[in-house]
This record gives C-alpha cells, sequence and structure tokens, in this order.
C-alpha cells in the first residue's frame, strides 16, 4: 500500500478545509472509537453526521440510517466499519458525491481505495484523524 493513501496535502486539507464529516458506524457509545473521533472533530468546529443503521441522535447530531439518507452535502465520509464492509460504504460515498474518503487505522480495501480515486474522491487509509492532528498541531 506505501503512502498512496496517507498523502501529506490530502490529509492537511481534509483537515482544514473539510467541513461536514458524515461518519458511518458512528454511535451513541462513548468506549467506541468513533465516537472518540466524531467528538475530536466536533469540538474543532466540524460538522458531524452520524451514519448507523439505530440513525441516532449523537452529539447533539441528528443520525441516518444511510449515506443516501443525509441531505447535506458531505466533504468527507469516515468509515468507521470493519475492512469487509469498507467497499460497500466506499460505493455510497461515491454515490451521493462525497469529496473524499477517511478509513482510519486497521481499516484498509485497496480496491474500494482506487475505485474512489477513479471517480474523484480523495482519499485517506489506514490513518487516524486524531494523530493526524495532533501530528499537524491542529492542521
Amino acid at each position: 500500500m506505501g503512502n498512496r493513501f496517507a498523502d501529506e496535502t490530502v490529509i492537511r486539507r481534509l483537515l482544514t478545509e473539510a467541513r461536514t464529516w458524515a461518519f458511518v458506524g458512528l454511535s451513541g457509545n462513548p468506549a467506541r472509537t468513533a465516537y472518540d473521533q466524531a467528538g475530536l472533530l466536533k469540538s474543532r468546529g466540524r460538522r458531524v453526521i452520524p451514519v448507523h443503521p439505530a440513525a441516532e441522535t449523537v452529539l447533539g447530531e441528528p443520525g441516518y440510517a444511510s449515506l443516501a439518507e443525509v441531505p447535506d452535502k458531505v466533504d468527507v465520509v469516515a468509515v468507521y466499519r470493519r475492512s469487509e464492509h469498507a467497499g460497500q460504504v466506499i460505493d455510497e460515498a461515491i454515490a451521493i458525491g462525497a469529496g473524499a474518503v477517511w478509513l482510519p487505522l486497521g481499516v484498509i480495501d485497496e480496491a474500494a481505495a482506487l475505485r474512489a480515486l477513479d471517480a474523484g474522491l480523495d482519499v485517506v487509509m489506514d490513518r487516524c484523524p486524531g494523530v493526524e492532528w495532533a501530528l499537524r498541531r491542529g492542521a
């Protein structure tokens, strides 16, 4: 995989410019990584949209059962699902016209990432938004 999906310029741009992040897999469980990362981005002024089959309100934002139900433009789709489900989420991100997909540590699907690149989306894979933010001192 190398650094193809960890481009410094893309990471910095997403952290500084992307305002609306849809977190697929985000639930109201504060023990989950998705909750921590969504909270971090929200605390830094980003809008976080929960996408989970339960469609519950999380961190003060109404949830949606699928990306297709999100009524607003999504800058980044954060894929907090296991790797075997990432491809489906990435295909949905392409279908809704998202600007980018971000797959956190341990979530890897190179074929789906290439589909996203081919569709014109930015891709970050196997990186943690919180760690990347800290490395850039707030981007």
